[in-house]
Order: C-alpha cells, then sequence, then structure tokens
C-alpha cells in the first residue's frame, strides 16, 4: 500500500487533496481524520503538520509526501525531492532515499 502524508489543513491541503482528485485519486478530506484511504486505488494518506512530513518520509512511514521546500530543509532529513506541482506556494513531492 502506497502512503502519501500531507498537511492536515490549510491551503497546501486543500491544494493536495484537489491534486490527487485530480489524478484521479479519490480520498475523504474530513479535517479531523490522521489516515484517510482511497476508494479507488491501494494508497493511503497520512494528514500531518507540515513539519512533521519530512520525518515521516525519511522514516518509512510513508512512501511519498506533499510539503513545502522549506520544511523539508529545515529538518534536514534525507529525504528526495521528486517533483515540484505548481501550486501558488510551490510544495514539494519528497520520497524517503534509499540507501
Amino acid at each position: 500500500m502506497l502512503r502519501i502524508a500531507i498537511q492536515n489543513k490549510g491551503r497546501l491541503n486543500e491544494q493536495s487533496v484537489a491534486l490527487l482528485r485530480e489524478i484521479g485519486i479519490n480520498v475523504d478530506e474530513a479535517k479531523r481524520k490522521f489516515l484517510s484511504k482511497a476508494s479507488n486505488f491501494p494508497i493511503e494518506v497520512l494528514y500531518l503538520r507540515d513539519d512533521d512530513i519530512p520525518q515521516v518520509v525519511a522514516n518509512g512511514t510513508a512512501s511519498l509526501g506533499i510539503v513545502g521546500l522549506n520544511e523539508v530543509a529545515e529538518r534536514g532529513f534525507d529525504v528526495e525531492v521528486v517533483a515540484r506541482p505548481r501550486f501558488r506556494r510551490l510544495p514539494h513531492i519528497a520520497r524517503h532515499t534509499q540507501g
């Protein structure tokens, strides 16, 4: 099962959920949930604080994370930026570096 970590609230949460929907992944966007399963793919979405996303990606709890590059840089965890979606504030999709 693929796990994607996104912010639990705010504009980046809304943009991340919209991005997932745009590519055909249907997830429940209830604001008080920690974990949501996609209804049409073997994917789980973790709703987290933005400063926790780099760590859960680095330790393998999530396969991917959508977060601002500033969070990746500030936290210093070993993740790789693999995409730069064109959101208004340019978050980044990071994944755990296999090593």
